[in-house]
């Protein structure tokens, strides 16, 4: 292990932000984690997987743990289902491209995700439909108190949308070492719902879809939505959908009988938050190197130098702006680092 001073980090997040590390290691073992974590010379340590879900600023005074864990293992199979326990330093869409090729279905609504594996349950990252939470069987974990390995089952991680203990009362107290899934290996569970499916499996007049055919779909969505980082610094969908109460809804349709929802519950309702960006004229703005993309509004940025400030000063702005206009609050999806 080799410990860095004044790292770059700008391959190391999917914004392409220039920020700089004050100390940054790679780590490609559970025991070389456990020994940076136990080390007492940084106080400050922050862990980094894909580095797509974060927004930097320009200096950190910290030491970034980059964890790099390779491996996929089948821990157990039966003629219907297999459990795989996937390290967390693979990539997300990576290892839902072998599940398919190994015709193991569950994540193929959430194709061409960004980011790692290890770093998607703290999300509960989720897509069309369908949610990390719907195939999780557990996670393995260091406790950065004491290093220990543990293991986290489902009812443990508490997932919520875009939620988790992870993000709560767990928050910075756990690095994600691996996560085991549940798959269908017949019988698989079709999520073509979701209306841009449905219009794209038309498209290609698809009657009966297959795993692949879902994942072919939502691949060929999302390529047409939304930039690809390696072209243009961006980490996703910047904003969460927000999600009100029955009355705040009702108000809302009332006053725009045309915005798209979906039915979360008896009580509450999701409404996308591109279509309330959209409507208060931020698509395909640019304000100097940070804008919104101009095919969806809920992705912000970077088209060359932006830094980490440029960029939430934005969000700020279309956050304002979403809140005078509707009066519902829109937050960050993506973890803000200083």
């Amino acid at each position: 292990m080799i410990v860095h001073e004044h790292f770059s980090l700008k391959n190391y997040n999917t914004f392409g932000i220039d920020a700089t590390a004050r100390f940054f290691v790679e780590v490609t073992s559970i025991e070389e984690l456990q020994d940076i974590l136990g080390n007492h010379d940084y106080d400050r340590k922050i862990i980094i997987g894909g580095g797509s879900n974060m927004l930097l600023s320009d200096y950190i005074e910290a030491l970034f743990i980059h964890v790099d864990l390779k491996g996929k293992k089948i821990v157990s199979e039966s003629a219907n289902s297999a459990q795989v326990k996937v390290m967390a330093g693979e990539n997300w869409h990576d290892m839902v491209m072998w599940t398919l090729e190994n015709n193991f279905g569950g994540l193929e609504n959430m194709s061409l995700i960004p980011g790692n594996t290890g770093t998607a349950p703290i999300q509960n990252i989720g897509a069309y439909g369908v949610e990390l939470k719907d195939c999780f069987v557990s996670c393995e974990a260091i406790r950065i108190e004491d290093q220990e390995l543990i293991t986290l089952t489902k009812e443990e991680c508490k997932f919520g949308y875009r939620d988790s203990f992870f993000k709560n009362e767990g928050k910075d107290q756990f690095v994600i070492t691996s996560v085991t899934f549940s798959f269908t290996k017949k019988n698989h569970k079709i999520n073509s719902g979701y209306g841009a499916i449905e219009q794209q499996l038309e498209k290609e007049a698809i009657t009966n879809p297959t795993i692949k055919d879902i994942s072919n779909a939502v691949i060929a969505i999302r390529q047409s939505k939304l930039p690809d980082p390696k072209v243009l610094g961006n980490s996703g969908s910047f904003f969460k959908n927000p999600i009100v109460d029955k009355e705040v809804f009702e108000e809302f349709t009332r006053k725009n009988p045309e915005a798209p929802f979906y039915k979360v519950s008896d009580e509450f309702y999701k409404i996308p938050a591109g279509w309330l960006i959209e409507q208060c004229g931020f698509k395909g703005k640019r304000f100097g190197d940070a804008g919104v993309h101009k095919n969806q509004a809920l992705v912000l940025v970077n088209y060359d130098n932006a830094t980490g400030k440029d960029i939430l000063d934005l969000a700020a702005n279309i956050i304002d702006a979403v809140k005078t206009k509707f009066h519902i609050e829109i937050s960050p999806e993506v973890n803000l680092i200083k």
